[in-house]
């Protein structure tokens, strides 16, 4: 049996987010340390809140707990076609939940938001997103996938994660950074996300699942055969020890695999 993702369970949001905290700080220093800039792809959904909990909270003052939100790069691992102010907008959600909360002192980080021009065009969209990733992942050197720093991502209670479906073609799509989607299951039904070999080719991988209406995709993901092949699955499978998930003790309940004590 290969390398397994680590699995972290905690008692409450506040105690997940001190660790989350940590963990996306200690990816931060490793991305500065490698090319000075802290490279993230972050999805929607109940995540932003969490992580303005876990990031905007005054650390203890070591270098070794800052956040330096001058130096990120943040890329959305998937995106509605709607407009910014639109409240299905994963920009809008990161906006309200962490964005316009960051004090000055910490910096502003530079966050690349869909081109709305192209709201009636989602591949056109998608071709747009994968262009600017390039100018960030490919300005120097050619490279077949962008590798980012750090991507944080949610789990479905179907087990999706970015715009990436059970049993739908775009998880066999190889050679794109970016996918468009027109037929989302669940709406808006036009989309853009990221691939998944994209999504398995980070340095990181973090997935926030949290609430007891998710312990039953939980245990299908880890437990079960056919749970490795939905999305969520693929991810554990192809991202193995560089994946590991936050959860509280209500999404873990009856899972049996294996808990990692600590970071």
């Amino acid at each position: 049996m290969g390398k397994q993702p680590n699995l972290y369970a905690f008692n409450d949001i506040s105690t997940l987010a001190r660790t989350l905290r940590t963990y996306v700080i200690q990816c931060q220093n490793a991305g500065f340390e490698r090319h000075g800039l802290f490279k993230v792809a972050v999805s929607g959904g109940s995540l932003p809140s969490t992580l303005a909990k876990a990031l905007l909270e005054p650390g203890h003052g070591g270098s070794e707990d800052a956040v330096d939100f001058a130096k990120w790069e943040i890329f959305f691992a998937d995106e509605r076609a709607v407009p910014l102010d639109h409240a299905d907008s994963n920009y809008k959600l990161l906006k309200n939940e962490l964005l316009d909360k960051i004090p000055k002192p910490m910096g502003q980080p530079n966050v690349h938001p869909i081109n709305v021009k192209f709201l009636d065009d989602v591949q056109e969209m998608a071709d747009q997103y994968q262009d600017a990733l390039m100018q960030s992942f490919a300005a120097k050197d050619s490279v077949k996938l962008p590798i980012f720093d750090l991507l944080l991502l949610g789990c479905g209670p179907d087990g999706h994660t970015c715009s990436l479906f059970p049993n739908h073609e775009l998880l066999r799509e190889s050679d794109a950074w970016v996918a468009s989607i027109e037929d989302s299951p669940k709406p808006p039904a036009k989309r853009i996300t990221l691939s998944l070999p994209v999504v398995t080719h980070g340095t990181k991988i973090a997935f926030v699942a949290t609430g007891a209406g998710k312990k039953d995709i939980m245990k299908q993901i880890f437990d079960t055969e056919e749970g490795r092949s939905l999305p969520c699955g693929l991810v554990n499978e192809g991202g193995a020890e560089k994946v590991s998930w936050f959860t509280d003790n209500g999404a873990v309940q009856g899972v049996g695999f294996p808990r990692r004590g600590s970071l």
